[in-house]
């Protein structure tokens, strides 16, 4: 029993399917953002390989949620016990962020700088792969939050001091967080395949082909 492998439930691989998806339209929103940025340069046309991974993302997704069907439900106390312990503070955690996006949004407009609503933005979201990490128990949410987090400052700074054009600030926060969205998102691809390689194993006792 000792040697027993780990069963992956259809809930984790689903789990993976939605992180994709929600990595697709995160990707978009911040390609988006450094487009209008970039409106009107050559450089925005570069910005079409963040529509490709997030469609390659939604496709990846796609495949992993009809794969789901071939493992099994959860059936442990121990995992409906985590399923819960990461659904709750998942809401959480989302459910802050929106806060805060929305508190940081209206004092800094408030206060007479509406050029640092993006970089606001970018903070929130930088920081709230920190607890995330915890959660989900991965070290790859630390460094994306470290990156994403330190892109935000940058945004900050380069806005207080007037170091580049505004439009150049917000793309280069729309292409630092696409970037690190597009990274979470690669991750989750690996993920997948790697759950992809079980199925044979999963698949003895007569699941569906």
């Amino acid at each position: 029993m000792e040697n027993q492998p780990h069963i992956i439930p259809d809930a984790a691989v689903k789990g993976i399917a939605r992180g994709l998806f929600l990595m697709a339209s995160f990707t978009t929103l911040w390609a988006g953002i450094a487009f209008g940025g970039l409106i009107g340069t050559v450089y925005a046309f570069a910005l079409a390989v963040f529509l490709v991974l997030a469609v390659f993302f939604v496709l990846k997704g796609i495949a992993l949620h009809k794969l789901a069907k071939y493992f099994p439900q959860v059936t442990s106390d121990a995992d409906k016990a985590e399923g819960k312990r990461i659904g709750k503070w998942f809401g959480i955690i989302f459910g802050a962020e929106g806060l805060l996006i929305f508190v940081g949004v209206n004092v800094v407009i408030n206060l007479g700088y509406p050029n640092l609503v993006i970089p606001v933005i970018a903070l929130v979201v930088g920081l709230h792969f920190f607890p995330l990490a915890k959660v989900f128990k991965r070290s790859v949410d630390y460094y994306l939050a470290t990156w994403a987090t330190l892109i935000a400052v940058c945004g900050f700074i380069f806005t207080l001091n007037k170091t580049m054009p505004v439009n150049y600030i917000q793309a280069f926060i729309g292409v630092g967080i696409a970037l690190a969205t597009s990274a979470y998102g690669i991750y989750m691809v690996f993920s997948g395949n790697k759950v992809a390689g079980i199925i044979p194993l999963t698949n003895k006792a007569g699941q569906p082909d």
